[in-house]
């Protein structure tokens, strides 16, 4: 950018992280001779090229870090609370119990197409031979999963 352009952000959470970060920002677009717009939001029609722009500024960057905190804030406990209740996030997982049973009886015969069992279980090569050997065997993580309660369980 050079002197005199006043480049133009749609929402002031939108051009940093936090206030240190968006005060820092402005300053060197200050010191550059550059202004800066805010078209919408919680800072709509701010331009800091005026010091009630600047004034308005620094408040709505105060504002904004705030409400970042009080989400962030409500995402942990919401995150805690349902920990709390014995549910835990995240994709599920494809191999269950069930599965690693069948794969592992599976396994164990000769006649056995590992392509053809994959297929069947809906799960990767890989991740048959994570959990199960060559042979039938229970792998750590086979253990492991056969360990772990159901997710969602009450």
């Amino acid at each position: 950018m050079r002197a005199g352009d006043t480049p133009a952000v749609w929402k002031l959470d939108r051009l940093g992280r936090d206030l240190r970060h968006l005060v820092n920002l402005v300053g060197d677009l200050t010191k550059r001779n550059v202004g800066l717009k805010i078209l919408a939001g919680e800072g709509a029609s701010i331009d800091t090229t005026t010091a009630n722009g600047r004034l308005v500024f620094a408040i709505f960057a105060g504002l904004a870090e705030f409400e970042r905190e009080l989400i962030s804030e409500r995402t942990k406990a919401g995150l805690a609370s349902a920990r709390a209740r014995g549910r835990h996030g995240g994709r599920p997982f494809k191999m269950t119990a069930a599965k690693l049973r069948l794969a592992c009886a599976s396994m164990g015969q000769p006649e056995t197409k590992v392509a053809d069992l994959c297929a069947e279980l809906g799960i990767t090569r890989q991740t048959l031979y994570r959990v199960v050997g060559p042979n039938g065997e229970l792998r750590n993580d086979g253990e492991r999963l056969l360990q772990r309660r159901a997710p969602f369980a009450k």
